[in-house]
């Protein structure tokens, strides 16, 4: 019979040290394969990140062009509200990024001499980036991009800023404020916002116009001492109103029914008033059958006429201006549902470029359709440079995302160059 052998001090320790290494290994493992887990779905985020350059509005300044849009370029992954400047090639002389709070956007730009004023809104605290919502934002500039001083507003809930006009005492800033969804009740501050400050910032007059719900000012137009604002009242139901220097109320008028963004720009010619939008054909949510529209107006905001552009699908004129031969020259876009993309769930849609002309009488002169198979196009604004048309826009590409990118035509429509 054998003897069982004795297990010694220095046994057990060695036994003890085994395990704990053991342990130790199988714990490093673990965190290995964390750690390559966390830089897998890292990269895969990446890779899955829609990339955003969009371009919304620009300016002729003396010395090139000013633009602002929004770009997610960065590390945490934030849409952030630019300002862009360039040379008269279009080459990027800088670029400056709102960077406080968290995601933001600008919609519109204008030059005050040497100094830029951009208007915009972004989710100023971590509760307005939650319940998706945000502060309207207005930044003034110097030419070298740093800020002279920023205005924000918040009344209701849900507040931007979407233009701002430059008059000889200061600005006039136009946008919206309205309670969030879900959120009941009244507030007759809310709607429309019409707001003029001095030129250091300071707030002169406010007005503002529909309520807690609806209510939204898209352009501004200062004719000597009358003051012409167009947006949308209820849903589809497209605004022009008219106030005075002090930012009284003169009249308002409605147009039915437009689609949910109203009127979105205006220009004078003449003793006229051109507005721009979208026509609805029906009161049916699910109908997406809307036309481009321009209604010519007195200035009394008496209703003279009006043209629409007839697609495929969904066309809405976006910008007006009125050229040195006193054209009208707009752009805009065409929507035509996918078919192939879109499911019982989501309609997808394939959007153009629209770039139209027309006579101040609204005979067309044409129409042209930018865009590739399998590209999205869209066209934001547009200023008449050196006898040909400038036009600012972004597309959409399936690796790189949203590419803003400035688009030239001639006056007879042609395309010359795409940078």
């Amino acid at each position: 019979m054998s003897k069982k052998k004795k297990i010694t001090k220095a046994d057990k320790e060695t036994r003890y040290k085994k395990i704990m290494f053991s342990i130790v290994v199988i714990c490093l493992l673990i965190l290995l394969a964390e750690g390559i887990f966390i830089l897998y779905k890292y990269i895969e985020r990446q890779n899955n990140k829609v990339y955003l350059d969009s371009a919304n509005s620009f300016e002729k300044i003396a010395d090139g062009y000013i633009l602002v849009g929004s770009n997610n370029n960065n590390n945490k992954s934030y849409e952030k509200a630019k300002i862009t400047k360039y040379d008269n090639k279009k080459e990027k002389i800088w670029e400056k990024f709102y960077n406080k709070g968290y995601n933001s956007t600008f919609y519109s730009v204008k030059s005050d001499g040497k100094n830029f004023l951009a208007v915009g809104s972004y989710e100023k605290t971590k509760t307005e980036k939650k319940d998706k919502v945000r502060t309207a934002l207005f930044v003034k500039y110097d030419e070298n991009g740093k800020i002279i001083f920023e205005k924000n507003l918040q009344i209701l809930g849900d507040s931007k800023f979407t233009n701002v006009a430059v008059v000889d005492d200061g600005y006039i800033v136009v946008g919206q404020s309205i309670f969030e969804n879900m959120t009941l009740g009244v507030d007759k501050r809310g709607g429309g916002i019409i707001i003029k400050y001095d030129k250091t910032g300071k707030e002169i007059w406010r007005s503002n116009y529909g309520g807690s719900k609806s209510g939204l000012f898209n352009d501004i137009l200062v004719d000597k001492d009358n003051i012409y604002v167009v947006g949308k009242d209820a849903a589809r139901v497209g605004i022009l109103v008219k106030y005075n220097s002090n930012g009284e109320r003169i009249s308002t008028t409605n147009y039915e029914y437009t689609d949910m963004l109203g009127f979105s720009s205006i220009v004078k010619a003449g003793n006229q008033l051109i507005v721009v939008g979208s026509k609805k054909l029906s009161e049916d949510k699910n109908d997406f059958d809307t036309d481009a529209l321009i209604v010519k107006y007195d200035l009394d905001g008496d209703q003279l006429d009006e043209v629409t552009y007839k697609g495929k699908g969904m066309e809405r004129f976006n910008k007006i201006i009125l050229d040195s031969n006193h054209n009208l020259v707009l752009v805009g876009h065409t929507a035509v549902l996918d078919k192939k993309k879109t499911t019982k769930n989501l309609n997808v849609f394939k959007y153009d470029g629209i770039l139209a002309k027309y006579k101040t009488s609204l005979k067309k002169i044409y129409i042209e359709n930018y865009g590739e198979d399998n590209l999205d196009d869209y066209f934001t604004d547009i200023k008449e440079i050196n006898n040909d048309y400038l036009i600012s826009g972004y597309s959409s590409y399936k690796k790189d995302g949203f590419l803003s990118k400035f688009i030239t035509y001639s006056k007879q429509g042609k395309s010359l160059e795409v940078k």
